[in-house]
């Protein structure tokens, strides 16, 4: 997957002999100070879409209207949200495993491939 790194936020962070790719939010709050002020869950949005940047599901517009949100104004854009991980409690964890275990076998039931079904729900899916 191609990185644009619009914002110039990825960078590398070395510890205990193991290097690792980071995501910097300073980079976005050089651009858009106000960011810097969001609330934290929305922080880990934004580390999210400079993490998925590709230019094509994620671009930088996606970013900048993130850093760039406004809590009383009117939503009026989509962003792609593309979590590498979800937590759950104990007590939401396991309905939710059963869902996803249920939407597989409907799949399964009406012919189709749960495989693939999944695959291509995890993948983005290009903008026109």
């Amino acid at each position: 997957m191609s990185h644009p790194n619009s914002f110039g936020a990825k960078s590398t962070l070395q510890v205990g002999g193991r290097s690792f790719t980071i995501f910097k939010l300073d980079a976005v709050y050089a651009k858009h100070a106000g960011a810097a002020t969001l609330p934290y869950s929305l922080k880990i949005l934004l580390e999210c879409l400079l993490r998925t940047e590709d230019g094509v599901a994620v671009r930088a517009d996606d970013v900048t209207a993130l850093a760039t949100w406004e809590a009383k104004a009117e939503p009026d854009k989509e962003i792609a949200f593309t979590p590498s991980r979800v937590l759950l409690q104990d007590f939401t964890g396991v309905p939710a495993v059963v869902d996803l275990a249920a939407m597989r076998d409907a799949m399964k039931r009406m012919g189709g491939d749960p495989k693939r079904w999944f695959h291509a729900a995890a993948s983005p899916k290009p903008r026109a």
